[in-house]
């Protein structure tokens, strides 16, 4: 997902750069009449295979992902984001359960049973009862940069408005049966692996790796795609991956985030080229901000990364 595609601007005669742009998109599978979670993702992740589309397998048994192919335009994207959520529903209403496009369980037990692949199962293993009850759903962007030297410095850029992005995506407040009054219950859960939640600011692509390396040598990740930052640098593709978002109730309202997503990383990428750089915001500000858009959504209060003053998340 690393290609760009060009546009000449008429007006300031100059060439400004479109980056391309890519979706993932976890679903949970229910029963149609109890709406318990089904865990069924193997069997529709086969179903999915006979009608064209790649089902991913997630973390737990009632799981599955959706990937987009790389996208120049959000048209494009849309369209791509549409055709994989309605042939992922054929196939789940084939083996006798929905797609649920939520941010985590309605209704169903506090575990979940664990796929069934090397990864997984050891990730069960080393995490416990934290793997067991990870059933939530991201929606996650890709845009397409140079190289990893170039996606650190983005996302410093774009790091302080994670707690934006999340508050408008936000679409997990029920969960188990109970209105959990938050808006995204899915970050809260999702915050407490080790690595997870907004990243530090990394002055250099060494910082970054020597960061990650450690983490890793320390047992607190298996590896360095456990590095769940609400944005990162891709461990295997030239992209930012913003990882803040719930999954989308709707394809429309995934493609926005994306355009969104996109449109801040082409803001930052330009910034860079002018020598502008980041602000250091410190990681306790964002976290701060980060949990108050994960519990009032995008109707509520906010607090603005870079003063730390109470704000409405409208104006923010």
């Amino acid at each position: 997902m690393g290609a760009t595609c060009s546009t000449e601007s008429t007006a300031g005669r100059h060439e400004s750069t479109t980056p391309a742009v890519g979706v993932e998109e976890e679903f949970i599978l229910v029963d149609p009449t109890s709406w318990l979670p089904s865990t069924d993702n193997v069997a529709v992740a086969e179903t999915a295979s006979t009608l064209g589309l790649d089902l991913q397998l997630e973390l737990s048994r009632c799981q599955v992902e959706t990937n987009s192919p790389v996208c120049h335009g959000i048209d494009e994207l849309r369209t791509h984001l549409i055709d994989m959520r309605r042939l992922a529903a054929k196939a789940a209403e084939l083996n006798g359960c929905r797609l649920l496009a939520v941010g985590a369980p309605l209704s169903g037990p506090s575990r979940f049973e664990i796929s069934d692949s090397p990864r997984y199962r050891r990730m069960g293993e080393r995490f416990g009862a934290l793997a067991a009850e990870q059933s939530i759903c991201g929606c996650h962007i890709h845009v397409g940069v140079a190289d990893q030297v170039q996606a650190v410095q983005v996302c410093n850029h774009v790091r302080i408005w994670l707690p934006a992005l999340l508050a408008l995506s936000a679409n997990s407040r029920v969960h188990q049966g109970v209105d959990t009054d938050f808006a995204s219950w899915r970050a809260i859960q999702w915050s407490r692996w080790p690595v997870a939640g907004p990243p530090p600011y990394f002055e250099t692509t060494g910082d970054f790796d020597t960061a990650v390396a450690k983490m890793v040598d320390c047992g607190v990740m298996l590896d360095k795609r456990m590095a769940y930052w609400d944005i990162r640098p891709s461990c295997h593709l030239p992209t930012v991956e913003i990882r803040v978002c719930d999954v989308q109730p709707t394809a429309e309202d995934a493609a926005l985030l994306a355009t969104l997503g996109r449109a801040l990383v082409a803001t930052a990428l330009r910034a860079i080229d002018r020598g502008i750089e980041a602000p250091n915001i410190s990681l306790e500000s964002l976290r701060l901000a980060t949990w108050v858009s994960a519990k009032e959504g995008v109707l509520g209060a906010s607090i603005d990364p870079i003063t730390s003053q109470r704000i409405s998340a409208t104006e923010l």
